[in-house]
This record gives structure tokens, C-alpha cells and sequence, in this order.
């Protein structure tokens, strides 16, 4: 397989049905262009494509490349936050069910005020980490709670609870039947793991394309919230998933992995200097979670690729 670059044709995005069902931090909405100019060229023209994410999010690189490369015959996708992979396989397989469920919290939450809001996201946030539900349920309260907690954030304290406040919008969309649906019928293709990022090199190989986007190294000391996941993601573990792309890349697979534009001293990137056998581009993004508005701004953001230039 050659890699290169190839066009990117924004409105295909548009006429895309599935979507991310969640809102979640770093997603990667707005770096589709950027994403596709590293991808292998006329990637249309190949043939039982696999496509693998090890870190797999809110899936907004997953569903929008499912939708415009028909020809990926095989999707992989993982994380670690057994929840959030709890959510991804009843959409998939008991979408009905989950959706019923929704639709009563939808419609409980939406009858209250104010306070009475905020008493009943407690409520459920606390029945969420009680481990108790079911798996339908479980779904359910995963997708409820990022609907209506502050500005759509996962984070869990070091006992894995989940600790994101009360968000205080007016009428928030809890359950998108007509979204749900179109993403349970794009997961049909898709299997579905739990665990490590390593998990995912068993399945390298030619014809084969990752997308990794691991929890971002901080920018400063004070940028990071606690983590998406109790485990966290020191230093230690992003020179693991250095050594990771650098297996799979000795196994003719190709990767893009991004990360944030991390310096650790004047003009020097940490990334520059762990990945400085392959190829960084550095890109602009802008984030939107941050509990002072004024902070949400465009930032510097890397892609990283084994991609021939």
C-alpha cells in the first residue's frame, strides 16, 4: 500500500447520517480535513480495508470514515472505559431497548425545573456509579448524564466515579432516535473491545489503517482535569504507544495518531522528540470544554503519521 496524500471533499461529511451520540472532550469533528490529507491516496480503490481505533472516544473520526469509504470491510474499535464501550455495544445490539429507556428519562428530567433538575442529575449520577444497572440501563445513564452534566465532560476521580457537575442547559436533546439508530446500523460492522490500546496490535497488518487518539499529554501543569479513566495516561504510557505505532508500522500498517503540541522547553515538543522517526504536522484546533469561556481559543495540535510525504 503507498500512502499519501488525497482530496478532501467537505461536503461528504454532510450528507454523512451517523454522528456522534455523546459530546466528548478532544473530539475530532473539526480535524476531518487535516485527518483525510493523511490518508493512503485513493483510498476507494482499495480493497477489504480494516480500520482499527484503539482509543475510539466519541467516534466522530470512526463514523465519518465508515460512512465515506464503503470499501473499509472490517472496523476494530476500543477503549478502556468500560462504559463508554457498554454504551457502544447496546446501541449496537439492543438499540429498542435502550432507546425506550431514554426516552422516560427524557421526558422525567424535562418536566422538572431548575432545581428540581439538578436534584434528579444527582440522582441518576448516583444510581450510575453504583454499578448496580443493568447494561441497558447502564447505557442509558451514560448517555443521560452527557447530555445534561457541565459542558458535556467525562471525568472520573481515582476511584473511577464519576464527579462532573450539574450543567444547566434549557432543553437538552437526550434521546435522538433517528442519530441512534443510524449509528446502531454502522456498528453492525464494527467489534467492539475493552481494554489496553495493545490489545488492538493482533490485528496489524497491510491494508490496514489506525486512527490513535490517546488522552492528551497536558500543555501545562495546571491543564489537566483528573482523566477519562482511572488508569490515567503518564508520559510512561505515551512512549508505550510511541513504541506501539512503531510496531505496527514494521507490520506495513499505516497510522495518524494526534496529540496536543506539548512543549517541554522553549521551540522543543515532547512529541518531536519521541516520534522524531516519523512524520508531525502541527494543526490548529479549537476546544470548547473549559469552565472559564474566555480559555476556549484555538490551539496547537499535532498529527503523526507514517505517511510518505
Amino acid at each position: 500500500m503507498r500512502f499519501s496524500r488525497c482530496s478532501f471533499i467537505f461536503a461528504n461529511m454532510k450528507s454523512t447520517n451517523a454522528k456522534p451520540f455523546i459530546k466528548w472532550a478532544g473530539g475530532k469533528y473539526q480535524l476531518l480535513e487535516e485527518i483525510e490529507l493523511s490518508l493512503p491516496k485513493n483510498l476507494h480503490k482499495y480493497k477489504e480495508i480494516t480500520y482499527i481505533e484503539p482509543f475510539v472516544g466519541g467516534g466522530a473520526v470512526l463514523f465519518w470514515i465508515l460512512q465515506k469509504y464503503p470499501n473499509i470491510t472490517r472496523a476494530i474499535i476500543n477503549d478502556i472505559n468500560s462504559e463508554l464501550i457498554c454504551t457502544y455495544r447496546i446501541i449496537r445490539n439492543n438499540i429498542k431497548d435502550l432507546i425506550l429507556q431514554l426516552e422516560v428519562l427524557q421526558k422525567e428530567y424535562l418536566s422538572l425545573d431548575t432545581e428540581k433538575r439538578k436534584e434528579y442529575y444527582l440522582s441518576r449520577r448516583t444510581e450510575y456509579n453504583s454499578k448496580q444497572a443493568s447494561d441497558v440501563r447502564l447505557a442509558a445513564l451514560f448517555i443521560f448524564l452527557n447530555k445534561t452534566c457541565f459542558n458535556g465532560l467525562y471525568r472520573v476521580n481515582s476511584k473511577g466515579m464519576f464527579n462532573v457537575p450539574h450543567g444547566k442547559y434549557e432543553n437538552p436533546r437526550i434521546c435522538d432516535k433517528e442519530n441512534l439508530h443510524a449509528v446502531s446500523a454502522l456498528l453492525q460492522k464494527v467489534d467492539i473491545l475493552c481494554g489496553d490500546f495493545s490489545i488492538t496490535e493482533k490485528y496489524a497488518g497491510e491494508s490496514t489503517i489506525f486512527y490513535l487518539d490517546p488522552p492528551y499529554k497536558p500543555i501545562s501543569a495546571t491543564s489537566s482535569f483528573t482523566s477519562y479513566s482511572k488508569e490515567g495516561f503518564s508520559d510512561t504510557e505515551q512512549i508505550r504507544l510511541r513504541d506501539f505505532c512503531t510496531r505496527i508500522s514494521r507490520m506495513k500498517s499505516f497510522f495518524i495518531a494526534s496529540n496536543s503540541d506539548a512543549k517541554e522547553e522553549a521551540e522543543k515538543s515532547f512529541f518531536d522528540r519521541i516520534y522524531s522517526t516519523f512524520n508531525i504536522k502541527r494543526v490548529s484546533a479549537r476546544r470548547f470544554i473549559n469552565a472559564n469561556p474566555l480559555k476556549r481559543c484555538s490551539v496547537s495540535e499535532i498529527l503523526i503519521s507514517n505517511t510518505t510525504q
